[in-house]
């Protein structure tokens, strides 16, 4: 009997030293089975992508939820992940309507909700402008991110949305285009789609004189952006905002990231959002994670 125990102790901490260290003893409770789960295990067992988003009605929460719905397949396909993960700081309900929002199927990502963004503090994401300062209004802070502060990257990526990128392609942007057209989001006539069974017929961007043919055209990301704060952001304010507790926890000024691990909870991929709009590349994300394969 002691020989077992002992063979149990080894287990148990190796189990424990090959967790993800830094969200090791992090715990964040699951929207579908209601438990608390340790994040640290959860990127230990298998190849794993997390999501550490942000509050429900927020740009960049939205725009992590629509990417990662479009890259689920290639991610798993070409890179090997196994589970899929996703952490928003709000209460459950406002969690799954974020998610039907952006048809992000909930069979195919782990829903975590941390009303008061602990486990994405312990990541090391930035909080923003005077996280700390009590006396400045949150929503004041957020104007001062949009405008750079505590978030140099801000500026930086919402100009990209207008001024396009020449070199990648973004097909995420398409898809969710679609998603916001087929639940009546406006606008509504930048795509075209074929009546028969729904897909894309034409892309208004990419015929644009001289731009059109660039991966991602000029004013194609900044539209979809438009289409998300209209159509989700400010029409569901209501339902996805924080509440009072999570106001006071420092979450409407907090950004995300995300984390990659293999199969021994190693990091192979690391993000933390510089800025609002400012989220992780998926594209980017597949070619590194292809070279470490």
């Amino acid at each position: 009997m002691n020989f077992f125990n002992s063979i149990l102790c080894i287990l148990s901490f190796l189990n424990n030293t090959i967790a993800f260290a830094p969200l090791q003893g992090v715990t964040v409770k699951s929207v579908d089975k209601n438990v608390d789960v340790d994040l640290g295990s959860f990127l230990s067992s298998e190849k794993s992508l997390l999501i550490l988003g942000t509050y429900a009605a927020d740009f960049n929460a939205i725009e992590y939820a629509q990417r990662l719905r479009y890259y689920m397949p290639k991610l798993r396909a070409e890179c090997g992940i196994e589970k899929f993960g996703l952490v928003l700081n709000c209460n459950p309900a406002a969690a799954k309507a974020m998610c039907k929002a952006v048809d992000l199927s909930t069979d195919e990502v782990q829903l975590f909700i941390d009303p008061t963004g602990k486990a994405g503090r312990t990541f090391g994401v930035g909080r923003g402008w005077q996280p700390d300062n009590e006396d400045i209004n949150p929503f004041l802070k957020l104007f001062g991110m949009l405008w750079g502060l505590g978030a140099w990257a801000t500026l930086p990526a919402v100009i990209g949305g207008y001024i396009g990128n020449p070199f990648t392609s973004q097909k995420w942007i398409e898809d969710a285009f679609v998603v916001g057209m087929k639940q009546g989001r406006w606008p509504d006539n930048a795509i075209e789609l074929n009546e028969a069974d729904g897909s894309i017929k034409s892309n208004k961007f990419k015929d644009l004189p001289l731009v059109g043919s660039w991966g991602r055209p000029p004013l194609e990301l900044a539209t979809l952006r438009l289409q998300s704060m209209m159509g989700i952001s400010l029409k569901q304010w209501d339902e996805l905002a924080p509440d009072e507790e999570s106001l006071q926890s420092g979450v409407l000024t907090q950004l995300g990231g995300c984390v990659v691990c293999n199969e021994g909870g190693e990091a192979i991929y690391e993000w933390r959002d510089p800025g609002i709009c400012a989220v992780a590349n998926f594209e980017d994300i597949l070619k590194e994670l292809k070279n470490t394969n």
